[in-house]
């Protein structure tokens, strides 16, 4: 299987599936000297671990994170960074009916088609959501050396499930981490909340919009034409199995509008540039802190569409591994929205291409020095 790895630089390479032993990653291309503990990425792991909220599901796994290499005494070596995330709450019983059949909005079908017939039907196997974990403990490794090396602050918050948005004016990036759902206001989780157990009384799923927004990106990172800091972001978020939309700033907004309301006007910073770094301003940030595919300084805004989840506990029509019409009902242990849990993940991917991004911008300027330590 291909695919596996994302980065240039910063190098992050997954593994496991939803019921084997365990899962985890291997990140390379992290400079020495970054100080680095277990504790750093199970804070980010406990903000994505099933069984939290409503809308989770019922398997209770802890996601304890070992670290195998690339640290000594507390600080990163700048060698290739080992961690592993056990399996502890698998049933893969659930899943023994299924073995046959391809459940409809999965990835069951197109594996059998690219694999020959060959996949790990529990739970999916490697296309699961539990694959993300390994995600978060990486990103947990880049959100640590992108605050160090920039003050970068990267926030992430649900803004709309199941059809049910929150108000541009009311949304509340800072406040989201403290909320159910990492819900954007104080008033969506009660709605929410409202909306998951009319779903859950169907058997049926709910699907959502997230907001991430990253602050303090330096200006120049991203390369233009192919690798733009917008395709990669896109890239990073797109990878998620949810995910099936990516807009960067105001997005599909900014095909309704004239050019003359789209444009983020420049105005003198009222100070003094240095040399080919002129200072300046903003009037608006229309195009999400990228312009020309180059971070401009601005904060970077990204939304992602969730999908609702496929798993649903209505009865489906489909076929079986011969081509024979059949049946099913997905039963075993489900979140019913990707929401909240996927708010994490995409935090991290966000985290990732941006610290790539950055080591690639200092190789290239300091001779492949690593990014100065912020005091």
């Amino acid at each position: 299987m291909a695919g596996n790895t994302f980065g240039r630089v910063l190098r992050l390479t997954t593994f496991g599936e939803s019921h084997g032993p365990g899962l985890g990653g291997v990140l390379d291309g992290c400079p020495a000297g970054l100080p680095l503990g277990e504790a750093d990425l199970q804070a980010e792991l406990d903000l994505r671990r099933p069984g939290n909220g409503p809308a989770s599901t019922r398997r209770r796994e802890p996601d304890t994170v070992r670290l195998l290499s690339g640290v000594f005494e507390g600080r990163t070596t700048g060698t290739p960074i080992a961690f592993y995330i056990a399996n502890e709450d698998q049933r893969s019983r659930d899943y023994g009916n299924l073995a046959a059949l391809f459940r409809p909005g999965h990835a069951d079908w197109s594996y059998h088609q690219k694999y020959r017939g060959i996949r790990d039907y529990r739970g999916g196997g490697r296309s699961s959501g539990r694959e993300t974990a390994a995600r978060v403990a990486g990103g947990a490794i880049a959100r640590k050396l992108l605050a160090r090396a920039c003050g970068t602050i990267i926030r992430a918050a649900c803004v709309e499930l199941g059809g049910i948005a929150v108000p541009e004016a009311e949304i509340d990036m800072a406040g989201a981490a403290g909320r159910p759902y990492f819900a954007a206001s104080d008033a969506a989780p009660a709605l929410w909340d409202a909306a998951v157990a009319e779903a859950r009384a169907q058997g049926d799923t709910l699907g959502g919009i997230v907001r991430v927004v990253a602050e303090r990106v330096p200006a120049g990172l991203g390369e233009p034409v192919f690798d733009r800091l917008d395709a990669t972001l896109a890239h990073a978020l797109m990878s998620v199995g949810a995910v099936k939309g990516v807009e960067v700033g105001d997005g599909f907004a900014a095909a309704r509008r004239r050019g003359s309301a789209n444009n983020d006007a420049l105005h003198p910073a009222g100070g003094e540039g240095c040399g080919a770094h002129p200072a300046a301003r903003f009037g608006s940030n229309h195009a999400g802190g990228i312009l020309g595919g180059i971070s401009s300084g601005q904060d970077i805004v990204l939304r992602a569409a969730v999908k609702p989840i496929a798993s649903i506990a209505r009865e489906q029509a489909t076929v079986d591994t011969d081509g024979n019409a059949a049946a099913v009902t997905v039963g075993g242990r489900h979140d019913l929205s990707a929401i909240p849990r996927i708010v994490p993940v995409l935090s991290a991917m966000t985290a990732l291409a941006l610290a790539d991004a950055l080591l690639l911008q200092r190789r290239m300027a300091d001779g492949g020095e690593p990014p100065p330590e912020r005091p």
